[in-house]
């Protein structure tokens, strides 16, 4: 039992994403997005970086997302799953290119708008709301060759034009919505977070603020579109949250370590303040960037603001201005930090840090002031299957328990939080690796890193723990 209790109404649930989850990449008219261009092996974290460019398919290499856990034929029983475990809320996401295959089409594709029909009406029948990102890593393969992508002023009209369709027809079925997945991506894995594909020789920083700055607009409009589409909603921004701890109390660390969190808040300042904050005016005056925009952007951010913050949560950060210091960078995520010796790591190398959590809640409610919505926190594990067919998931149990517990104690801290959708819910095809052995979820699938195995879906010991959770709002850990 815990000293405290979450809100009535709280949104508990989980979290998939299109690419990760679907498959079917060429069924029902889709067209090609970027992660199906990305295999496993080697060249995924060159793609991944936009430091190799791949138009189509190579010959010999797997290409996890093709057919990822096949959700796309499955809903239906992966649903009725998540109805089991009580969930009131399934985080997920729309695929652009099943919408408008190419991304700059007049007309959409109706088998993919009915796709998504058929998905929420499953959501609804068993009382769980759809929150559905607009954008969740996938940009159609056709608006990066054609156009370059997010570099290209012209994205923000198409996106428009895609925001605009899915808000109409989906206005009385979807009441929460997000823009951008983890949108500070753009800065780390620029292919992955915005399509973007960099040429030798050219200006990384300013192409990659540039789209930035893209994004934000074609953000402002959607959530301006979505207010006056669907009056009752509410749209939020999302961001790959974690806390960056200074390494020492040296006062350059503690600067750096601000610096390092101002690289991920500038995205979300625009987005939830709506302007351009005077540290970003001057990184790019430092820097030499000269970011491009047209009369009416700024009062374009200034009214297309969001009504909450969604964030995902996997752990903290830590750096140093100490060379020395830095060499001891771990390798383990995206966001690259120095080894936090008071902290476990799991298997996959992430800092494992549930005050962590608390610190971040804190931190994003304090600087914006606006509801916040966790929708993503999970621990990454290889799983074993047992001769009887059981997965004893405890690791996974402990790690949740502590998160949530956390969680619970930011909202008795005063912070609002609309809900938590864990991360992979089902295990699904993992967003930089492309492996199926690093699994999140509650349901096991049997299939491995190499697409074999039948499929089939199995309830873990971490299953059961959450339904309990959510059957007691909370109170049960």
């Amino acid at each position: 039992m815990t000293n405290f209790t979450f809100p009535k109404g709280f949104l508990w649930g989980g979290a998939i994403a299109a690419n990760q989850a679907e498959g079917g990449y060429l069924e029902g008219g889709k067209g090609l997005t970027t992660v199906d261009l990305m295999p496993t092996g080697k060249k995924r974290w060159a793609i991944a970086t936009g430091s190799l460019e791949s138009f189509s398919p190579l010959e010999g290499e797997f290409y996890p997302s093709h057919e990822a856990i096949d959700f796309y034929h499955r809903y239906k029983e992966d649903i009725a799953l998540f109805a089991e475990m009580g969930f009131k809320a399934l985080r997920l996401s729309i695929s652009w290119a099943r919408i408008f295959p190419k991304g700059d089409e007049e007309q959409p594709n109706e088998a993919g708008l009915q796709f998504y029909d058929d998905v929420f009406d499953e959501c609804l029948k068993y009382g769980i709301q759809p929150v559905v990102t607009l954008v969740h890593f996938d940009v159609p393969v056709h608006l990066v060759e054609t156009y370059g992508s997010w570099r290209n002023r012209k994205l923000v009209s198409f996106f428009e034009n895609y925001a605009t369709t899915i808000f109409k027809r989906y206005k009385d079925k979807v009441k929460y919505w997000m823009t951008f997945n983890e949108i500070n991506m753009l800065l780390h894995l620029p292919f992955i977070g915005a399509g973007l594909v960099f040429k030798e020789g050219e200006n990384r920083l300013q192409i990659q603020y540039q789209a930035a700055h893209h994004q934000l607009l074609a953000s402002a409009l959607a959530v301006k579109a979505c207010h006056e589409i669907i009056p009752d909603a509410k749209i939020g921004c999302m961001l790959a949250g974690g806390a960056t701890y200074p390494y020492t109390c040296h006062p350059d660390d503690i600067f750096k370590a601000m610096e390092k969190d101002r690289e991920s808040f500038f995205f979300i300042d625009v987005q939830s303040r709506g302007e351009y904050p005077g540290y970003a005016k001057r990184f790019f005056k430092d820097n030499h960037l000269n970011i491009e925009m047209e009369a009416g952007d700024e009062e374009l951010l200034k009214t297309g603001t969001v009504d909450y913050i969604g964030f995902s949560y996997y752990g903290s950060r830590a750096t140093s201005d100490d060379p020395e210091i830095l060499k001891q960078i771990s390798s383990g995520n995206v966001f690259a930090s120095v080894e936090n010796p008071y902290l476990e790591k799991s298997e996959w190398g992430w800092p494992i840090d549930a005050k962590g959590f608390r610190i971040t809640c804190n931190q994003l409610y304090d600087r914006y002031q606006k509801p916040l919505f966790v929708v993503e926190n999970g621990l990454g594990a290889v799983d074993e299957v047992t001769p009887e067919g059981e997965i004893h998931d405890d690791y996974r149990i402990a790690y949740l328990r502590k998160h949530v517990a956390a969680m619970g104690e930011a909202i008795q801290d005063g912070v609002e939080i609309l809900g938590y959708t864990s991360w992979g819910p089902i295990d699904i095809v993992s967003a930089s690796t492309g492996e199926m052995k690093k699994r999140y979820g509650y349901i096991y699938v049997d299939k491995d890193n190499d697409g074999r195995g039948k499929m089939e879906r199995s309830r873990k010991k971490s299953f059961y723990w959450y339904k309990e959770v959510i059957a007691s709002n909370g109170e049960k850990l």
